[in-house]
């Protein structure tokens, strides 16, 4: 049987850490104007350098032609077949989304950048390469983030009061962090493992949880279950608006495609053999919907050009692979 302590000892850790119970809901507990603006930037770095040493997300570029992973030290990028180091800072990115227009994270400043640590949420707009502080740098690291693809409205779980989110919990902005909004989150009571938002509706959540996936249509006040007896470690919704791919684990790892009309209407994926391991982040090619980048707990990364039927493996365990 999978033994999730040894086989994830990062998730192991999160586990073991204290809980607080936030609106029936357990998460680890771990400014007003925008402010600076980080210009370090880096070279690019060599394809044969590149390796996953940490997967802190995965998205792709706004024109379909990459594909990214932030880590401890920058985002790397696979395009064309082969890897690289994406130009700009090398910072520890965490709780990492890409929409049409912007990036979002959280994370840690690199040895050098003037931004405060920890970055509280920070936005690109021109793909990485420069960062602005959006408020409560200093104050807190957003883990579990996920942005809307064409509204950029940011959910986060907070894990600890700050100066705009007098309570953890599960908050809403829609003005870039000047105002942020606390969900009641009716309806969710085990751990939350991910976060995702509905590409062109704001109001529309999805959570994977320790007890299945719900998704709320009113900005994360009241949920509904759409799937139980399984744990769901990621979900991803489909950019026609009309579908959620979810990542979860019970016995095995799963991957499916199940639609929001009726819930009912689940499409099984098959996954390519995965030892002791699950699917930690999904995303989807906005060019071309057909494609989709898995990688898993263990820092490998699949890409698919026809909706789960194929995969090919660009990455091994961190190794990356260049054709």
């Amino acid at each position: 049987m999978w033994n999730l302590r040894r086989t994830f000892p990062v998730l192991a850790a999160t586990i073991s850490a204290t809980l607080l119970t936030v609106a029936g809901f357990d998460v680890v507990a771990k400014g007003n104007e925008p402010s600076i603006v980080d210009t370090q930037v880096i070279a690019l770095a060599s394809p044969a350098s590149i390796a996953l040493t940490h997967v802190h997300g995965l998205a792709y570029s706004a024109d379909g032609k990459q594909i990214l992973i932030p880590s401890h030290h920058g985002i790397a990028a696979y395009a064309s077949g082969r890897w690289s180091k994406m130009a700009g800072p090398v910072h520890d990115y965490m709780g990492f989304a890409a929409t049409r227009y912007a990036f979002y994270s959280s994370g840690h400043p690199a040895a050098g950048s003037n931004l405060i640590n920890p970055f509280g949420l920070i936005k690109s707009t021109d793909a990485g390469e420069t960062w602005l502080q959006l408020g409560l740098e200093g104050e807190s690291d957003f883990h579990t983030l996920a942005a809307s693809y064409e509204t950029s409205a940011v959910y986060v779980l907070n894990y600890s009061p700050n100066t705009r989110m007098p309570r953890p919990g599960l908050y809403i902005t829609q003005t870039d962090g000047m105002i942020w909004t606390q969900a009641a989150a009716n309806g969710l009571k085990t751990k939350i493992n991910a976060l995702a938002v509905h590409p062109s509706n704001a109001s529309v959540i999805a959570v994977g949880a320790a007890d299945g996936l719900f998704i709320s249509r009113d900005a994360g006040n009241d949920f509904e279950q759409l799937l139980g007896g399984t744990q769901v470690l990621a979900q991803w919704f489909d950019l026609d608006g009309e579908h959620l791919w979810v990542s979860s684990y019970a016995n095995a790892a799963a991957l499916s495609r199940i639609s929001l009309k009726d819930k009912a209407d689940i499409k099984e994926i098959t996954l390519p053999p995965l030892n002791e391991d699950a699917v930690a982040f999904i995303a989807q090619n906005p060019t071309r919907h057909d494609e989709l980048a898995i990688a898993t707990f263990k820092r490998s990364v699949y890409v698919t050009e026809d909706s789960g039927e194929t995969w090919t493996k660009i990455a091994d365990g961190g190794t990356t692979r260049n054709k």
